[in-house]
């Protein structure tokens, strides 16, 4: 479904049609100078909002398909994370990097370093002229897991007694997903920013001052309301057409 907004752009666009269709009724009468507002003007700036709105919805099909893609390459992400730490913990690693290990697995996780305080915790130690500052759990982005998991995988490939069997688990294997999850996510980036340029080639034609539709559609009024006057079918006609900026 669509948004108010995207709505309001479809909207202007169908409203564009109809005005038209209006100053194709009036024949040779509607003649105006401004080279903007002719009726071959119009019909060319229609052409270009459909074109623009074509590309906008192919590129935001593109964009949701990339998201959903990506979601479903993380999904695993967790599982695989707590498997690669019972394997450590199974191994003969020194207790000190396991700890680091551990402090990234959290954030890999999302879990706390200790337990998050209660609002009566807070409030006695507040009372007693103490703060506990606690770290956010909020690094859950997908920038951040990666970033979180290439230092895992670093981590790791300094601890030599890592060396599970299990071909899923194996650092070079762990590397390639590292891979082609960073892939995964760049693939989103670039299909956004694709997106974004879509979308402001859609808003300059329909919202540019003056050589968009909204200003033009306005101007196109102001003519036929002085051709015909502001009581006149015609006249009345095209003043209920609405074009607003969505902006």
């Amino acid at each position: 479904m669509m948004n108010a907004s995207e709505t309001g752009h479809a909207k202007n666009m169908t409203n564009l049609e109809n005005l038209i269709a209006a100053i194709t009724k009036c024949g040779d009468k509607y003649n105006p100078s401004k080279e903007s507002i002719k009726l071959t003007s119009l019909q060319a700036l229609l052409e270009s909002i459909k074109e623009s709105f074509n590309a906008f919805y192919n590129t935001q099909t593109a964009y949701s398909k990339a998201v959903a893609a990506r979601e479903i390459d993380f999904e695993p992400l967790s599982k695989l994370i707590t498997r690669i730490n019972n394997a450590l913990k199974a191994s003969d690693s020194n207790m000190r990097y396991d700890e680091i290990v551990q402090s990234i697995i959290r954030k890999l996780q999302g879990r706390r370093a200790s337990a998050k305080l209660t609002p009566e915790e807070k409030a006695a130690l507040e009372a007693e002229g103490k703060t506990k500052t606690q770290i956010s759990t909020s690094q859950m982005s997908y920038d951040s897991r990666l970033e979180n998991f290439e230092r895992l995988l670093i981590q790791l490939a300094s601890i030599p007694e890592y060396a599970p069997n299990e071909e899923e688990l194996k650092l070079e294997t762990l590397k390639t997903l590292y891979t082609e999850l960073k892939a995964s996510n760049s693939n989103v980036v670039g299909a956004y920013l694709t997106l974004d340029r879509a979308r402001a080639v859609r808003n300059e034609i329909l919202y540019h001052p003056i050589t968009g539709l909204v200003d033009r559609a306005s101007d196109t009024k102001s003519y036929i309301k002085s051709v015909y006057g502001t009581g006149s079918t015609e006249y009345k006609e095209v003043s209920a057409l609405l074009f607003k900026n969505q902006l």
